[in-house]
């Protein structure tokens, strides 16, 4: 699904407790996705997840890396991206005990990820981070990691919902970082209370954020990547299907 200048992507963690991913690939195309973002298994093979996405016409525009990977061997990352046809190595996540306490931790993270990027820049590979909550809980000193690991150039996968969850504005940040967003993670809480056996997330509409100002923001602020994803869903025919009819009022300015 494309609408304007916007992707709709699909991030396949969300499919991971759901039987054959032939299956799920089915959903998603029918519900109007044209991309989804890979993760680890997708990696073993990518050449042959390529061409299983391509049975659903399917694309991939993203692709997670896990942070030991890029760093120890950004080549390695390039390949992988390359043969899945995608554009972006997004680092997804960072374990708590490796997680740096101060500021000057954090710093040196971003320097590492920045070299990785320079590794990967001449491929036409760009490297980004995908926040959680963490990288928006103040250090000692009162600042915030998520500044020091994008630094000056590093590009960021934004997902608002966590941002909200640490209790930070998600729009205040698109404006930050307006221009170095590689995409946004389009993921949705639900009201207090709800949901509980879906770890407190709703499908994309239902739940507490202003999707429609956010999506209108970051689309001015140059997003044209938005990845749909639920951690923990209870049916992933039901998220795929209700945050694809979502998104599409999204991006066509329908929904306010």
């Amino acid at each position: 699904m494309s609408v304007g200048k916007s992707l709709m992507s699909l991030q396949l963690y969300s499919a991971r407790e759901f039987g054959p991913m032939e299956d799920q690939l089915a959903i998603i195309a029918r519900n109007g996705f044209t991309h989804v973002e890979t993760f680890g298994p997708f990696h073993d093979d990518p050449a042959a997840s390529k061409h299983m996405f391509a049975a659903h016409g399917l694309e991939v525009e993203s692709a997670h890396i896990e942070l030991d990977a890029l760093l120890g061997d950004a080549g390695k990352a390039v390949e992988i991206v390359e043969a899945l046809g995608a554009k972006y190595a997004i680092a997804p996540y960072l374990d708590e005990e490796a997680r740096p306490s101060d500021a000057a931790g954090w710093r040196a993270l971003g320097e590492k990820l920045r070299r990785a990027a320079e590794v990967c820049a001449p491929h036409g590979v760009r490297v980004a981070w995908h926040n959680h909550d963490f990288e928006f809980r103040a250090l000692p000193d009162g600042s915030l990691p998520i500044t020091h690991l994008l630094g000056e150039t590093m590009l960021w996968e934004a997902d608002l919902a966590w941002v909200a969850r640490a209790g930070s504005d998600p729009a205040a940040w698109i404006e930050r970082y307006r221009g170095r967003i590689a995409a946004v993670h389009v993921k949705d809480i639900a009201p207090a209370g709800q949901n509980a056996d879906e770890d407190g997330w709703a499908d994309v509409g239902t739940g507490t954020l202003p999707w429609a100002k956010l999506w209108a923001l970051a689309a001015e602020c140059g997003v044209e990547l938005f990845v749909a994803e639920h951690d923990h869903p209870k049916s992933f025919e039901r998220f795929a299907r209700v945050s694809a009819a979502s998104m599409r009022a999204y991006a066509r300015g329908e929904a306010q």
